[in-house]
């Protein structure tokens, strides 16, 4: 495996260089983080400090397994079969339960929603936990370290891997493959709505179904087990329920939407807006004509809709608005003209 910190990476430096040899004097190429961890493990800390050029390169990597470059003439597709493990830090080191993860960690969803397994880990305050964490640590500095030792021999935990990984390619049986489609089927009938469908939330997409079919191989593997089971399958499930989709829950509504992940907005706050737009647009063919103040706007807008109407999302919608030519919108004044040829 391969270790990179975010914060010290650059898109070269996880893909691939091109440089000229001292002496021959001819460009050769030189590889990056996640070709050199190719059929390895990539793993990267300070993942949220990482720059946007350089996750943008994460993105071919982590759906096709490849890198494409194009550089100095030369034009190549590496290899990077790499599995990718990531940490990441909360705006400013605090995670508010308040927010969805997109909103805390400000990570791209079209990037996050790659992840297998996403798991929030909080430190809350507990005395058994932390008594046993601050033994560990004072026993380090001890001149003989008292530490617990490992249930598993690191060099022999090392060749159990390799092994696997070398030997074992497990198979979908028959009753693992129904078993993945009715887990998947479930999982999607979690987000179905009533109101005859309106306010229906997505709580998978395919994208999780491939993530089910690699963790129960992945299961298996572990086994030595040639033939994934309903028994692998379940216990992916089980990963999937209280990692990925634990992150994807509404903080509002306490409902699975895995469109918080996948773009970064939930069902409720797409809903939330489409009135917002309808509602403000009745209000505006009333008032055609006419200048209106942006704080007028809010405090009807809140009254007819019997909610907290947020100043940037007012604000989006006043943009679209003007964008289509209904309205001439003033940042600096705050202000709001109404065109007279806005129309129902």
């Amino acid at each position: 495996g391969v270790y990179t910190s975010g914060k010290g990476s650059s898109a070269v430096g996880l893909t691939a260089s091109v440089v000229r040899d001292p002496e021959t004097r001819e460009l050769v190429m030189e590889s990056g983080a996640l070709v050199l961890s190719d059929l390895g493990i990539c793993c990267i800390d300070e993942f949220d400090k990482m720059s946007g050029t350089t996750r943008a390169i994460l993105h071919e990597a982590m759906e096709q397994q490849t890198v494409s470059i194009a550089k100095a003439g030369i034009i190549a597709t590496l290899n990077a079969r790499t599995s990718i493990l990531a940490s990441a830090n909360p705006v400013e080191s605090r995670y508010n339960p308040s927010l969805s993860v997109v909103e805390n960690i400000q990570l791209p969803p079209t990037l996050l929603s790659r992840f297998d397994l996403i798991y929030l880990i909080l430190d809350a305050p507990n005395v058994d936990n932390d008594r046993m964490l601050g033994q560990h640590l004072v026993g380090l500095y001890y001149e003989t370290p008292n530490v617990v030792e490992p249930p598993l021999d690191h060099g022999l935990l090392r060749d159990y891997i390799a092994y696997a990984r070398e030997n074992i390619h497990p198979e979908l049986s028959d009753l693992a493959s129904r078993e993945l489609i009715s887990a998947y089927i479930e999982m999607r009938r979690g987000g179905s709505g009533g109101n005859g469908g309106r306010g229906r939330t997505i709580s998978a997409t395919p994208r999780q179904l491939e993530s089910l079919i690699r963790l129960s191989e992945s299961l298996a593997r572990m086994r030595f087990s040639r033939v994934v089971t309903r028994t692998d399958v379940r216990e992916a499930v089980r990963l999937m329920k209280v990692a990925t989709q634990a992150a994807a829950t509404d903080p509002r509504t306490g409902r699975i939407d895995m469109d918080m992940i996948t773009t970064g907005r939930s069902t409720l706050e797409r809903e939330l807006e489409e009135n917002l737009g309808a509602s403000l647009k009745e209000l505006l063919i009333e008032r055609r004509g006419n200048r209106m103040s942006v704080s007028e706007i809010r405090r009807t807008m809140e009254e007819l809709l019997n909610t907290q109407v947020q100043q940037e999302d007012l604000t989006e919608v006043l943009r679209m608005f003007e964008a289509d030519g209904l309205v001439q919108y003033s940042e600096r004044s705050q202000t709001v003209f109404v065109r007279a040829g806005v129309v129902g």
